[in-house]
């Protein structure tokens, strides 16, 4: 089956998420590059507000076509309750590529439940399954059992 794992990661902790997903699964890797900058204190501030305002912004060009995979594994951290402004506008520009999606988001430690709603409401439809860590699982590599689960 062909799979691709398209992700966000502001300080490389969905990445490393991301790139055990791949490992694992043999899957191709998309990195959604923003135009936008959000590196230090102005630019968390920004992805707060472009999280809650739910902004569509420019992204570099992208390296896959969605389309042409059976499975797509989506991940995100948790800016403010939503997902990151990079992964709802990544799914914008591929609007009805998805056949079957998987989501796995990060954060500090509350807001999945509404950040994965919002990704169902993006892509229009329901996951197959979702995987929601917290920073510390994920930096500390306390995650092998999660992710077995999440990718089976």
């Amino acid at each position: 089956m062909s799979i691709l794992v398209a992700y966000y990661s502001r300080t490389n902790v969905t990445k490393k998420l991301a790139e055990a997903i791949a490992n694992e699964t043999g899957a191709d890797i998309e990195e959604i590059v923003p135009k936008v900058k959000y590196e230090g204190k102005i630019g968390f501030a920004r992805g707060g507000r472009h999280a809650i305002s739910e902004k569509i912004i420019d992204l570099e060009p992208l390296s896959f076509d969605p389309c042409d995979y059976a499975l797509v594994y989506l991940g995100t951290p948790v800016w403010a309750g939503k997902a990151a402004s990079p992964m709802i506008s990544y799914i914008k520009q591929n609007e009805g590529k998805f056949d079957n999606v998987k989501f796995f988001v990060t954060a500090g430690g509350s807001g999945f439940e509404s950040t994965l709603e919002q990704l169902e409401k993006y892509v229009g439809k329901a996951p197959l399954k979702t995987l929601e860590l917290v920073t510390k699982q994920v930096k500390h590599d306390e995650f092998s059992d999660e992710l077995a689960s999440f990718i089976e």
